[in-house]
């Protein structure tokens, strides 16, 4: 492993470190502590005033790029392309920069613009650029404490549009898809970046989905999506549990996986569709099998979200769908904002238009999709808004490429 000193784009002390948001509420990494994109907020506005809620502020200069927010310990961290590096910025509740740090190159891929999401836990913060360079810095300042080129440690081989996975912090390791004939999925020690374990037993190309971390059958593991399948690794010592095929459009294997045991589902573009995996226990292993497909709901990469016993997504060909978990059955489609991505908070899904920017307040319900309330985030910004929505300590969270805007949804 290659470590590296500290390579600072700028830094900005704050004068303190806040211990945490004025509710308490935190969002420490792509898709929320979890990792299945739920919030567990109550007492937030069911319907918005006309022009849409309160917009508290808006900070421009993070870079660009699609990588949506983390929120912790009162600090709120994204990453941007700026000029030739990419860049992670740490603002305060008030979108107020507290610190930035570079983190390798930018993104030079089709479709340009930092992915990774930042993962903070505890005072540390962990972040991996388009082009491998895993890193870990002090989430207070943005000093580096360790970095590691994973693509190069472990001889991975880069997927089309680079690297675009959230790490994973489960206990002392940090989990990434490294992709190559070395290994698939590497476990790192979080406090020295040091390898812990490797699964060569996996060596597809890395899909751009986050792992997310399951309990099933007494055994602890991480699942993600490979290049051209599901995986199922054992957290302990790296063993490839199990693994079902899954064949995405052009290998874009994007959305995170979702869990509800014993079911895992995975959603793609492309004759994948949306699988549900099922889960048995047995004999000190885990077995997988297809319980369901279909082509229905093809997500492309603004994530599918678990309510209740129904998925919820946007189609490639832009319609909201609903499906049944059980069965797969669909159990009603509609436009709503178009395509695009989404958050769950209180009963309510927050969908974020990729064309236009609209953002849709809809009841999370299996009898229709109804927009409730609807507005559109401020021109300015350049590209697709493909950054997911966010939703903590009573604040809406949208990003579009160098534009962050902070909107007021607690029900007064």
């Amino acid at each position: 492993m290659t470590r590296k000193r500290p390579r600072l784009a700028s830094l900005i002390p704050s004068a303190m470190f806040l211990a945490s948001a004025a509710t308490g509420a935190e969002w420490p990494q792509f898709h929320g502590p979890r990792r299945d994109n739920v919030s567990t907020e109550t007492g937030l506005l069911k319907q918005w005033p006309e022009g849409g809620p309160e917009l508290l502020w808006t900070a421009q200069g993070i870079g660009h790029g699609f990588s949506t927010v983390a929120i912790a310990g009162g600090l709120i961290y994204t990453t941007g392309s700026m000029g030739p590096d990419t860049v992670i910025t740490a603002l305060d509740l008030h979108g107020k920069p507290q610190w930035t740090a570079k983190n390798g190159p930018a993104d030079k891929h089709d479709r340009p613009g930092a992915r990774s999401t930042p993962t903070v836990d505890g005072d540390r913060l962990y972040h991996e650029g388009s082009l491998g360079d895993l890193a870990c810095l002090d989430a207070r300042t943005g000093k580096l404490i360790w970095q590691v080129n994973i693509l190069k440690e472990f001889e991975g081989r880069t997927p089309k549009w680079g690297l675009a996975e959230s790490p994973l912090v489960d206990g002392g390791r940090v989990l990434c898809v490294a992709g190559g004939p070395k290994a698939g999925m590497v476990a790192l020690d979080k406090a020295t970046g040091k390898t812990l374990w490797v699964c060569k037993e996996t060596r597809e190309r890395p899909g751009y989905a986050s792992p997310i971390a399951i309990e099933f059958g007494g055994i602890r593991q991480y699942v993600t999506m490979m290049e051209k399948s599901v995986v199922g690794v054992r957290a302990d010592d790296g063993k490839l549990l199990w693994q079902q095929p899954h064949v995405a459009f052009a290998d874009e294997t994007v959305s995170t996986p979702l869990f509800q045991a014993p079911f895992v589902i995975v959603s793609t573009l492309g004759p994948g569709g949306t699988q549900c995996i099922e889960l048995k226990a047995g004999g000190g292993g885990i077995s997988a099998k297809q319980a369901w497909q279909t082509n229905v709901l093809a997500n492309h990469h603004g994530g599918v979200v678990l309510v209740e016993g129904y998925i919820y997504g946007s189609n490639v060909g832009s319609k909201w769908e609903c499906l049944d978990l059980k069965t797969g059955r669909m159990v009603h489609a509609a436009d709503g904002v178009g395509k695009g991505s989404l958050t769950v908070a209180d009963g309510m899904l927050y969908t974020y238009s990729e064309k236009d920017g609209t953002v849709g307040l809809v009841k999370a319900t299996p009898e229709r999709h109804e927009v409730v309330s609807r507005f559109r985030i401020p021109e300015g910004g350049q590209g697709p808004c493909w950054a997911h929505p966010v939703v903590c300590g009573g604040r809406l969270y949208l990003r579009h490429s160098d534009f962050l805007y902070c909107y007021d949804i607690q029900a007064k």
